[in-house]
């Protein structure tokens, strides 16, 4: 395993792939019991992984409980903890379904709380990473939520903050307005091979303006979909998200793959090339693939041990999607605010 920082003057040292617990702790990847899912994560940390990303909502609490006791006190320098506030599950997460969104609450006092929550459920006296979860424009531009961020890290109840976009992808706007204003230390995002847009101006946003923003990706599988072992035949379970994608995303999605077989390596597999692409980029933090099984945990940890993409490779990959792989291009569905203030767009056009 090898390791990032976030900043020259910072001493945390992050794994280059993390463990998101979006995927063992709310039941969209499938049921976890807590025992189950310990033991997944202590695989993760024996393998090198110290970043373990929660949310207070995934779970309406449940990933951040996992993490303390996966980790007790006593190995609390053993991880790096991030999580996420935002949304008030507090008061409305008996009504959460699927993947639809409950209400946000932003203010001062919403976020103070939440935090010294996410604070007892992880059984710790600091978060690593805080980000403010799926935040839109009005939030970028809430002095007063920046306010009381700054307050909380003065007072070291976190070390670092950002934002994570969400949910879905899109939000380009959103993230391109909160990296050039407020230059958040960490931004997380959707970011993929097969999805690289927003993601990639996202990226040179940060570098455009001298931001000192580093990104955490998430889905960096495209749903798993580059981890090379979906068919046009694969039924996924009643209860898993991918349900909800068009069938013409499994179909389409197993041509593209046909075509990017030749990153597979008897020392690589298509699901570590994949995270390789994603750590060719220095502003890359850390990569949060979708765990859910012990044989994924052995492959991703080992990444950094396997081949990186050459230039002939990235190359290869840059026409393939360039030509949309030779398919009819696709029309995708975006969240957010999708347009880039003029003044940002003239920085990457």
């Amino acid at each position: 395993m090898k390791y990032r920082t976030l900043n020259r003057d910072s001493d945390l040292k992050i794994s280059e792939i993390g463990f998101g617990l979006w995927t063992v702790s709310t039941g969209w990847w499938g049921s976890y019991t807590d025992d189950e899912a310990v033991v997944l994560m202590r695989q993760a940390a024996d393998l090198g992984i110290n970043l373990f990303d929660a949310a207070d909502t995934y779970g309406n609490g449940r990933s951040e409980e996992l993490i303390a006791k996966a980790f007790p006190a006593g190995e609390r320098s053993r991880i790096v903890i991030a999580t996420k506030v935002g949304y008030d599950f507090m008061n409305h997460g008996d009504g959460r379904r699927g993947q639809k969104e409950i209400p946000q609450d932003f203010s001062p006092a919403a976020i103070r709380g939440a935090v010294d929550s996410a604070l007892k459920r992880l059984g710790t006296d600091h978060i690593d990473i805080l980000q403010l979860h799926n935040i839109r424009e009005s939030q970028v531009n809430d002095d007063a939520l920046w306010e009381v961020m700054e307050d909380l890290r003065s007072e070291g109840k976190f070390r670092h903050g950002g934002i994570a976009l969400g949910p879905a992808i899109g939000w380009i706007g959103e993230g391109a307005s909160a990296i050039a204003r407020r230059k958040p230390d960490v931004v997380q995002h959707i970011y993929n091979l097969l999805e690289q847009h927003p993601g990639s101006d996202l990226h040179k946003i940060a570098e455009a303006t001298n931001a000192p923003t580093k990104f955490l990706i998430r889905v960096p599988h495209s749903s798993g979909m580059l981890e090379g072992k979906y068919t046009a035949d694969t039924v996924f379970p009643p209860n898993d998200h991918r349900n909800h994608r068009p069938k013409s995303w499994l179909i389409n999605g197993v041509k593209k793959i046909d075509q990017l077989r030749f990153l597979e390596l008897p020392d690589r597999t298509m699901g570590q090339a994949a995270i390789q692409w994603l750590l060719k980029d220095p502003r890359t933090l850390s990569v949060l693939p979708n765990i859910y099984n012990a044989e994924q945990i052995s492959e991703f940890a080992a990444t950094s041990d396997s081949p990186p993409l050459n230039h002939d490779e990235m190359s290869r990959i840059s026409e393939l999607v360039s030509s949309h792989f030779g398919l009819e291009p696709e029309e995708h569905k975006f969240k957010g605010e999708m347009e880039l203030p003029p003044e940002l767009a003239s920085l990457i056009s």
